[in-house]
């Protein structure tokens, strides 16, 4: 058999196989049954900064003048509804530190400077082997520029270096519009690896009602492609471990996430979708492919695709844009009878 051991943000795991978010990794029996099927590592649920903002509004303060009219409880906020409260999320890393041998990486998602920043020392003082910063901002306002979110993500990644002694993964929206760039610039303000990407949930709209609903949870390995890609770009050029998220579903998917030049495959729609035990499936499958192309690790194969590593590195470039809109053409009768 192939050795499947790598390392991400100098974390030993047994393969490149790790359980981003998810319900399924929201209890430690949860967590202690995907290890059971192989997962190397997990990530936990999200900690919001809008929940934790939230709960920072005490119980007594909520309820202060909610007395005078039935109308202003329908203004309050419902505290109760939030995923995950900070107390409750430090004691699911104990639970699952005390349970399960993997690494457990714990997660905040914000984009504003605040108090909130300050979960990540409890987190690693709850037991959190890494922490992963969750970048995902709409930015909806015109006086809001590019480099304004960007510099935002650098002071955030510096501030939570500073607080805590455990690797920081940042986590990257698929919206950016210099990625090679801010990647850099992560990794100058600490950040220990890059994960690409963040998944975007854009809603649908019900044209009939009028509605706007929302886009499909689970993700298929048609989004891998644009991950593939600055993976491919990526590695090589900066010393910053680096993660796909978003599409991977198989062994084949984590054969071209390795390929590309990432430490790690994150899954989850395929393991909410077919049930944790497929995680022990793809492990067995990623052996056999690596036996039978005569591997005998997964790191001998790492950045065997990327740009640094293929013969014709425009195919990452505008060049290859040029070549596939030129590949697929027309006869005069065919072009004729699209015009009818």
């Amino acid at each position: 058999m192939s050795d499947l051991t790598t390392k991400f943000m100098g974390l030993a795991l047994s393969s490149p196989l790790v359980a981003s978010a998810s319900p399924l990794c929201d209890s430690a029996a949860s967590i202690a049954r995907l290890e059971e099927f192989g997962v190397a590592a997990v990530v936990l649920p999200s900690l919001f900064e809008e929940r934790l903002a939230l709960q920072a509004l005490r119980d007594d303060d909520v309820e202060w003048g909610a007395h005078c009219s039935y109308e202003s409880l329908q203004f309050l906020p419902k505290l109760q509804n939030s995923y995950f409260e900070a107390d409750s999320y430090f004691e699911l890393i104990r639970d699952a530190k005390a349970r399960v041998s993997i690494p457990v990486i714990a997660s905040l998602n914000g984009v504003l400077p605040g108090g909130w920043l300050e979960c990540a020392g409890l987190m690693e003082q709850a037991g959190a082997d890494a922490i992963e910063l969750n970048f995902h901002s709409v930015v909806t306002e015109a006086t809001q520029s590019a480099e304004d979110v960007e510099r935002g993500y650098l002071g955030l990644v510096a501030q939570v270096k500073q607080s805590v002694s455990v690797p920081v993964a940042v986590k990257l929206s698929p919206f950016l519009s210099a990625p090679v760039n801010i990647s850099h610039r992560l990794t100058q303000a600490g950040a220990d690896a890059l994960v690409l990407f963040n998944r975007s949930y854009e809603p649908d709209f019900d044209i009939e009602h009028r509605e706007v609903i929302p886009s499909p949870l689970l993700s298929s390995s048609k989004e891998l492609l644009s991950r593939l890609h600055w993976v491919a770009i990526l590695s090589g050029r900066m010393a910053v471990d680096l993660g796909i998220s978003g599409g991977v579903h198989n062994a084949d998917d984590i054969v071209k996430c390795v390929m590309a030049g990432a430490r790690v495959a994150f899954m989850a729609s395929a393991l909410l979708h077919n049930g944790v035990q497929h995680a022990s499936r793809v492990l067995t499958a990623l052996n056999i492919w690596l036996d039978e192309h005569g591997y005998s690790s997964v790191e001998e194969m790492r950045g065997s695709m990327s740009y640094n590593a293929v013969s014709d590195p425009t195919v990452y470039e505008r060049g290859n844009y040029v070549k596939v809109l030129g590949s697929y053409g027309f006869s005069g009768t065919e072009l004729s009878g699209a015009r009818q």
